[in-house]
Order: C-alpha cells, then structure tokens, then sequence
C-alpha cells in the first residue's frame, strides 16, 4: 500500500488519481456489507475508505467506500458490486463535484502552556473537546479529509496518545441556479 499514498501534512494520503469515491445504496440486512468486504477481498481490489450508515428509509443503508483503481479498472468494480443481490444502485462521486467530511477523535497531550495552543487549534478548525483530564484532552473533528490530516500533523507536535478516524463520507455537490442575462445586460 506505500506506493499507492503520498505524504500530506505528515500523513499518508491516496494519490488524488488513483481512487474514486463510490456511493453505494443496499438493503439494510445482515450480512450486505461481509459479502461487498468478500467481493473485495477475493479480487485483490483495495478499498482504501470506507463508511457504512442506514439511509433516512430504514430499509436501505449507504456504503461510501474510496477505491484504489490502480488495483483494477473502476469498470470491473462496478459491473462485481452489480453482481450481488442487495445492491441496488452505485453511483461514482467525482471528488471535485463532491461534498466530502471525515470524522476523527483524538486524544492529545495537553498539560500546562500547551493547553491553551490545543483549544486555539480546537476552535480554529471549528472542532470540540469531549473529554478532559489534567494531562490530555479528547477532541472531535468533521473536516474534508486533507484538512483533517493537517490538523492531526499539527496536533501531533503536543503528542498524540489515540486516534481514530471514521472513513471518508461524501455527497454529491447541489446544482448552483444558472444566471441568465438579459437583452439590456442585468442579471436576472
């Protein structure tokens, strides 16, 4: 896997075009997201993120995985997902068309004059603590996933104790409302 990441911020990122973000609705049953795991791991695909939660209809769940393409043809991925029977729809998010937000928790050191250097990076990346002891702080993040891996390069010169982040989420951008021009030069 090292030579599919580069450094970003300290922190080892998938080159920009060699994954593709894959939204993937199925049946909310058990054993859906075993049998897409299996597929993968049977056809040496990498799947590089993946996030799995119900939809707002209990009856569907959405699997947003990031793919390694370099490991196989987008294509083939696809037409394999299609082949499993709780499939119902997968849709390709173009990342410069996407809205994307990964998570993470993360437990730093934070004693004396560094607390305060914490909290400033805390409220400048708009995060929250949710837990405090005398020597380290338990905070939470939701950013795009190249500023979430500087602000863990950052917290990383106080001292990291844990960490961990959820997987890559991602929608569709909405469409903007087109500007006409009328014959006179206003914009309407």
């Amino acid at each position: 896997m090292a030579g599919n990441l580069v450094a970003i911020g300290g922190i080892r990122q998938p080159r920009s075009g060699r994954h593709h973000i894959l939204s993937v609705l199925v049946e909310n049953k058990a054993g859906v997201l075993a049998r897409v795991a299996l597929l993968f791991s049977r056809r040496g695909f990498n799947i590089y993120s993946l996030a799995v939660a119900p939809t707002d209809d209990e009856r569907l769940s959405r699997i947003t995985m990031v793919v390694d393409v370099e490991t196989a043809p987008l294509e083939q991925i696809t037409k394999q997902l299609h082949k499993l029977v709780n499939v119902l729809k997968i849709s390709e998010i173009d990342p410069s068309e996407a809205v994307e937000v990964e998570a993470m928790l993360i437990t730093v050191v934070a004693e004396g004059g560094s607390r305060s250097r914490v909290l400033e990076l805390v409220e400048l990346f708009h995060g929250q603590v949710l837990d405090v002891s005398a020597e380290r702080l338990t905070l939470m993040f939701a950013l795009a996933p190249s500023t979430l891996a500087d602000v863990e390069a950052l917290l990383g010169e106080f001292g990291i104790v844990e960490v961990q982040r959820s997987g890559r989420i991602a929608l569709g951008r909405l469409p903007k409302p087109v500007r006409r021009v009328t014959r006179r030069g206003k914009v309407s």
